[in-house]
């Protein structure tokens, strides 16, 4: 069982409240994701994010695989952090970490991702061909959106 970390962070031209609005609305996923996943809200957008709330969506993480995901928030401390574990999706493990540190002139986003790959060596073989690649274009695009929304540091 193969554990893989992705590691990203981003700083922007804000303030830390401005992207505590932006980044704890879940509604704002559907922006930063690329339109080719055809992500799709179904639940748990209808309130401020919290310790608990349950998320859900479908998504198409390969041209040929759309599945429902279901996250849940399971911890949150205002304007330092929050965390979601994918409970049903096409990860393994989906365990994604999101802080926010406030720098001189704006923030500092970070993100780190611990996951694991279904279908056991077989995942393992596809991870640096297929899936690797595809979680490096969703960040860069998320990375460009933000720049757009926000602009650049």
């Amino acid at each position: 069982m193969k554990i893989y970390t992705l590691h990203k962070k981003q700083k922007l031209p804000i303030s830390l409240d401005q992207a505590w609005e932006f980044l704890c609305n879940p509604a704002n996923l559907e922006k930063l994701t690329p339109k080719d996943m055809g992500m799709q809200i179904i639940s748990g957008m209808d309130r401020p994010m919290y310790a608990g709330q349950l998320l859900q969506y479908r998504v198409r993480p390969l041209p040929f695989f759309k599945t429902k995901w279901v996250s849940e928030i399971t911890q949150y401390e205002h304007k330092k952090y929050f965390v979601d574990l994918q409970l049903y999706g096409p990860y393994a493990l989906w365990h994604h970490k999101h802080f926010v540190h406030e720098i001189e002139g704006g923030i500092e986003m970070e993100d780190i991702i611990d996951y694991k790959i279904p279908l056991g060596f077989l995942g393992q073989l596809l991870h640096p061909f297929l899936v690797k690649p595809k979680l490096e274009s969703i960040f860069n695009y998320r990375k460009e959106q933000m720049e757009k929304r926000f602009g650049t540091f």
